[in-house]
């Protein structure tokens, strides 16, 4: 009753009824309005929903994606902007990046795997082994995956066999500047990825410690 007394007040504009709701709707969304937010998801989730299917194979991810995305529309709710579009087309937008965010993430856990796999079974079963620095090694070892392979020979000397410069440099060839050097932006490529991912503070003290 109450939708139907909100659509025959608006029915004398000049703009639609279905349009003038959604605008109300993202009227009172932007305002805080937590019965706005239940009402949009009701209206727009589906839609939010198809969106990640047609890309996330998983239906998880995709259900994952749905809430994501409202619980990011609902927090930044201040930066929706009217005049650049609907509610809907808003939303979707931000879909559409939770699902690129949802892709790389799986890309970075499946790259985790492979590396799991390839790990000596000893250095994943020692008795003393601490889980966290388990965790720090593996994916220390997928992002020096991602580097060039000179930066990345470099750091595994340096992180995994525990060489100093001078050794590397000794054991490779390369000039001892050279290695530095490679050392150096590796190790400044790591902390910008680890920083991106939040994770700067404990990795970056593992790494830190390459000389």
């Amino acid at each position: 009753m109450a939708t139907g007394a909100r659509v025959t007040a608006v029915s004398g504009t000049d703009d639609p009824p279905g349009l003038a709701r959604d605008d109300d709707l993202a009227e009172r969304f932007v305002a805080g309005d937590e019965f706005a937010l239940r009402e949009a998801y009701d209206r727009f989730g589906r839609a939010v929903f198809h969106l990640a299917t047609k890309t996330l194979a998983n239906r998880d991810d995709a259900e994952d994606v749905t809430q994501t995305t409202f619980v990011a529309a609902w927090l930044g709710r201040g930066t929706f902007d009217p005049a650049r579009g609907s509610l809907l087309g808003w939303l979707l937008g931000i879909a559409r990046r939770k699902v690129v965010d949802r892709m790389r993430a799986r890309a970075r856990e499946n790259r985790i795997t492979e590396t799991v796999r390839h790990q000596p079974e000893a250095g994943m079963s020692s008795p003393g082994a601490d889980p966290d620095q388990v965790v720090d090694r593996l994916v220390i070892a997928d992002e020096l995956a991602q580097l060039p392979t000179d930066q990345r020979r470099m750091l595994e000397l340096a992180f995994f066999d525990d060489l100093t410069h001078q050794q590397i440099a000794q054991a490779t060839g390369v000039p001892l500047g050279t290695v530095k050097s490679h050392i150096r932006r590796g190790m400044q490529s790591l902390k910008r990825r680890w920083e991106v991912d939040g994770d700067a503070s404990s990795r970056a003290a593992h790494i830190s410690r390459v000389r």
